[in-house]
């Protein structure tokens, strides 16, 4: 998708400018590439520069509830130093390299409701303005897809996936959020849980695999967090058992849970339709500063078996500056081409 508009911080007569993602996914840690096309405007410019900057839409919980907003988590300069002549047309070329802990959109093609963008700042003569966002998808990373399968294969069903600001004590957790992906517990361990939030922080060594289960609790005690981490080599994917070994997280951490004192079958199943390589878990039960994980989000749900779970078959940085209303991604008065 293509998103034209004229740069207002320039005037009537200015340059426009275009940016173009290349359609494949992207993936974390991988490369971006696409091209910036700038079409010159009725007199020369001085194009001082180009900068991509990565924009994710994200939660806060704060003392009056939750709220979103759009969080600035890395920015690239493609491109600059150069004139742009009247009415000339010029692609800028740009290959970048994506933050190993970049959100999923998507897995298999199908969405999880996360909202990602690219946003183009264009500096001439002095003047910047930021372009609108164009929309960034990104598809899980080998491990990360194997887990995900595998959890489908064990039965456990798609929720909802949203991003939380924050951060997970004791992880080498570097954005100002992680992305949290909420699981309807399989018929097995259905008495057990209620919910079990899934989040991955990849790394260049890795992926940190943590696992919490929900923190209600029964009438007669309060909530609390029953949260394991596993770490995962990303050499050997393909070769490893993994419907077994993620089977062996999720036994961990029930038993992880049952050590807070609660009792099985606290919770109501019906609620949920009765119907290492793989690391080494340590638990762990630190979490973001106001001590907690939230509840579902409200990012789009997808509806159960889209995402392939519940089928068991489908296989430098501005560290949480709000640049933008989240209501504005993707809309506005952008002009759209081709």
């Amino acid at each position: 998708m293509v998103f034209k508009r004229l740069l207002g911080a320039l005037g009537v007569g200015g340059p426009t400018v275009d940016t173009i993602l290349d359609p494949a996914p992207a993936r974390p840690g991988g490369k971006l590439t696409g091209q910036v096309r700038l079409q010159g405007g009725n007199a020369d410019f001085e194009i001082e520069h180009i900068t991509l900057e990565l924009v994710a839409r994200v939660e806060a919980e704060h003392e009056g509830g939750e709220s979103e907003g759009a969080v600035a988590f890395d920015r690239f300069t493609v491109g600059g130093g150069f004139r742009l002549a009247e009415g000339e047309q010029r692609d800028v070329p740009f290959s970048v390299t994506l933050p190993w802990e970049t959100p999923v959109t998507e897995l298999h093609g199908q969405g999880l409701g996360i909202v990602l963008g690219v946003r183009t700042e264009l500096s001439v003569a002095g003047a910047k303005d930021k372009g609108d966002l164009d929309q960034l998808n990104v598809a899980p990373l080998p491990v990360q897809e194997a887990v995900l399968e595998a959890l489908g294969g064990l039965g456990f069903g798609f929720r909802s996936a949203d991003l939380e600001y924050g951060r997970i004590g004791g992880t080498g957790q570097r954005l100002p959020f992680y992305q949290e992906i909420e699981l309807v517990p399989s018929p097995q361990y259905a008495q057990q849980v209620n919910e079990i939030e899934l989040t991955f922080l990849a790394n260049p060594g890795g992926t940190e695999v943590v696992l919490e289960a929900d923190k209600r609790g029964g009438f007669l005690s309060s909530g609390h967090d029953a949260l394991t981490r596993f770490s995962v080599s990303p050499e050997g994917v393909e070769h490893q058992d993994w419907p077994a070994i993620v089977e062996g997280w999720i036994r961990q951490l029930v038993e992880h849970r049952a050590s807070y004192g609660f009792p099985a079958g606290y919770g109501s199943p019906a609620a949920f339709g009765q119907g290492g390589q793989g690391g080494q878990g340590h638990g762990h039960d630190g979490h973001h500063p106001d001590g907690h994980r939230s509840g579902p989000g409200t990012g789009t749900a997808v509806a159960a078996g889209a995402a392939g779970l519940a089928m068991g078959v489908v296989g430098g940085m501005v560290a949480g500056e709000v640049v933008d209303e989240v209501g504005d991604f993707f809309e506005g008065d952008e002009e759209e081409e081709g």
